[in-house]
């Protein structure tokens, strides 16, 4: 790397790094509020699913149109239009809490969706400057540092945001969404300021996809027939659809069993730390020995996890704490083996688009679990949910296994992700 692109990538990098603890905070507390209020208002555990579930919706909605302006314009002028729509999502959420209307919470949860396909993207932002062998431990640093706004977001959202709403007379739920306006803002405008330069001009690949932008049916087909993209999005979406299905009916279980906010917040809080904490540890063990065993051991991690939380009663939570701890953890090396692995399998004029195909396919996976979760926890009940969610997990050791196998037929190397595809 020379010394021009060695300070780029350092100082987009740590620009990254600053905008997205808020606007993780943002997101989560986004998401930890959102069941819980839409119960409130529509006394139904189905509604409050889908609303929760709007939240992939609109990662799915966000992230093609969001690759496509980044491919166009740069990575700061996409990032910060994905979170000012979260932004807007925000408000609306806010506006439906105080009106007590539920179309209108819908509208806000999908708006704040589009600012967590925003945070998604900037993990692939990290990595466009990044060496090829520090590539992984890039995007686990991006990760990483998502931990303090996503661990503490759940927790102040139902904690001290809630409590400064009622103090003004606002109710209770309304105070995670005004906390998200906030914060919102402060990420957009940390990228706007001192994303610069932006790191897709240092490659020369702005404005390329401006003419011409492919197709999502050649997207698509692209990923299909590169082995290394393939496996790619089956990690990432098999683990987004396991932890969104998991996740998303936390809530309501231990709401179900009478559990305090702030202690549903803390498991949600644990939980993003199983996500998002140990994330430059995956990233270095990516590096060394690759993304087929790591892609494996995280479907054993959300295996264990997923069936830990079903075997935990809704009036306890310290399984529930474990489960989504191990949960997370099991996400987290599927998304940063996957990411890694993808970035690797394409061109670099081809990397962006590739990548806003594969979060599409795989936040729809999480939007598909999320809105049937509430459907089967209501028919079923969490413990089904739970237990089916762990069981299919354990795709992702059949495909590490099928793909390291394909690996040495061609006499690839197995633990390396360096040239794949």
């Amino acid at each position: 790397m020379t010394v021009e692109r060695t300070a780029a990538y350092q100082r987009a990098s740590r620009t990254l790094m600053a905008s997205v603890v808020p606007t993780s905070a943002a997101m989560a507390s986004g998401f930890a509020a959102a069941a819980v209020l839409a119960k409130e208002i529509t006394d139904s555990e189905t509604l409050a699913g889908v609303a929760a579930a709007m939240m992939q919706v609109g990662s799915v909605a966000m992230t093609v149109p969001l690759a496509r302006r980044m491919a166009r314009l740069g990575r700061r002028r996409g990032l910060v239009a994905g979170w000012s729509i979260g932004t807007v999502g925000a408000t609306l959420a806010f506006l439906a809490a105080v009106a007590d209307f539920y179309p209108l919470l819908v509208v806000g949860i999908i708006g704040i969706g589009a600012g967590n396909a925003t945070n998604l993207a900037a993990r692939f932002a990290s990595a466009d400057l990044a060496p090829d062998d520090r590539r992984a431990r890039a995007i686990g640093m991006l990760v990483w540092s998502t931990t303090f706004g996503a661990a503490l977001g759940p927790t102040i959202a139902l904690g001290p945001a809630s409590a400064v709403a009622e103090f003004f007379g606002l109710p209770e739920l309304s105070g995670p969404y005004l906390l998200g306006m906030v914060l919102f803002v402060i990420g957009l405008m940390v990228t706007h300021v001192w994303l610069r330069p932006d790191p897709l001009e240092v490659l020369g690949t702005v404005g390329q996809a401006a003419a011409r932008p492919a197709p999502l049916r050649v997207v698509g087909r692209r990923i299909a027939t590169v082995p290394a993209a393939r496996l790619a999005v089956i990690a990432m979406l098999t683990g987004q659809a396991v932890m969104v299905g998991v996740m998303t009916m936390t809530p309501l279980h231990m709401d179900n069993g009478d559990h305090h906010l702030r202690v549903i917040g803390w498991v949600i809080s644990v939980h993003v730390i199983g996500m998002f904490a140990f994330s430059p540890i995956v990233g270095w063990l990516v590096d060394r020995i690759g993304p087929y065993l790591m892609v494996g051991l995280g479907g054993v991690i959300l295996c264990i996890g997923a069936e830990t939380a079903a075997h935990n009663s809704a009036e306890d939570s310290a399984g529930m704490f474990a489960g989504l701890l191990l949960v997370g953890l099991g996400w987290s090396f599927g998304l940063i083996a996957g990411s890694a692995l993808l970035t690797s399998a394409f061109p670099v004029a081809q990397r962006v688009e590739m990548q806003g195909g594969a979060d599409l396919l795989m936040t729809g996976g999480g939007a598909v679990a999320g809105l049937s979760s509430g459907v089967a926890m209501e028919h079923f009940g969490f413990h089904s949910l739970s237990h089916w969610a762990g069981l299919s997990a354990l795709l992702l050791v059949a495909a590490a296994a099928a793909a390291w196998y394909a690996a040495r037929q061609e006499q690839e190397k197995p633990v390396s992700y360096r040239g794949a595809g």
